[in-house]
């Protein structure tokens, strides 16, 4: 396993990286579109579409829907990031509510409506921050990535309590503020760089806490539907670390929020 990861991340990093910060305008977002499309194949599995050619036809909607907004120009509409302001509300309730609230959602046709107002969000998300800089697509990444590491690291030394042990047993709070605590310093670290005011230095933080919350919420989100379906992983798509969606689960909530936040709250 040990061997499949690294043999997966030699290939795997070099090409996120270039799609992510060597590309720009339409090859920018036909390149984040394939990664969408490839999280939908397994967003219809979640959803209990398990044999493939079943799988291919809300791949092939949500292709036509990209296809179409981006024919109207629709790539960077603001709109389109509020969506996933009430959509993860809607999925915190219902990660919060596990399992007694699954009856609300168990549905396939729900479950595949789930995956609209989380991909297509978050493909308008990356645009957004591309298109404001790329200095802005690699902090929301850092945040995700510090998240992770500061959660995993600090609950395995301090955590206790568990945050929602019915979704994702091995999460704790202690690990959640040992997450915030570690994008927090990075806030202020990036807030530096950027040679931002005192002001927007505060409100980048403070988004930043709100942000990385929203990380943890777009992690249980994909358990949970995991659990529900009794899967380890969305796919094997990438030998040793599962699927693109175990990778972008959490960017899926952080995205279009720091997106909506960076371009219409913090610097209008």
């Amino acid at each position: 396993m040990l061997k499949q990861r690294i043999l997966t991340a030699a290939w795997l990093a070099p090409l996120a990286l270039a799609g992510l910060f060597g590309l720009s305008g339409d090859a920018f977002v036909v390149f984040t579109a394939m990664v969408m499309l490839l999280a939908a194949w397994e967003w219809a599995n979640l959803a209990g579409l398990s044999e493939g050619t079943r799988r291919l036809a809300p791949v092939a909607g949500l292709a036509l829907v990209m296809a179409g907004l981006h024919a109207a120009g629709m790539t960077l509409s603001p709109w389109l990031l509020w969506l996933a302001v009430p959509g993860w509300l809607v999925n915190l309730y219902w990660v919060v509510g596990y399992p007694e609230r699954a009856g609300q959602w168990h549905g396939t046709g729900m479950r595949l409506a789930m995956g609209l107002w989380v991909l297509l969000p978050a493909w308008v998300g990356f645009n957004v921050l591309r298109e404001a800089g790329a200095a802005w697509l690699l902090f929301v990444l850092l945040l995700v990535w510090g998240a992770d590491i500061g959660a995993y690291f600090v609950g395995r030394a301090l955590g206790r309590r568990k945050l929602a042990p019915r979704v994702s047993p091995g999460k704790t709070w202690e690990g959640v503020a040992g997450g915030v605590a570690v994008t927090a310093l990075l806030a202020v670290g990036f807030a530096t760089w950027q040679g931002l005011g005192l002001v927007a230095g505060l409100m980048l933080v403070a988004a930043t806490v709100v942000v990385t919350l929203a990380s943890v919420v777009g992690d249980l989100f994909e358990s949970m539907l995991k659990r529900h379906r009794g899967l380890k992983d969305s796919s094997r798509l990438l030998p040793g670390h599962g699927g693109v969606l175990d990778r972008v689960d959490s960017l899926t909530a952080a995205v279009p929020l720091f997106a909506l936040l960076q371009a219409g709250v913090l610097w209008p």
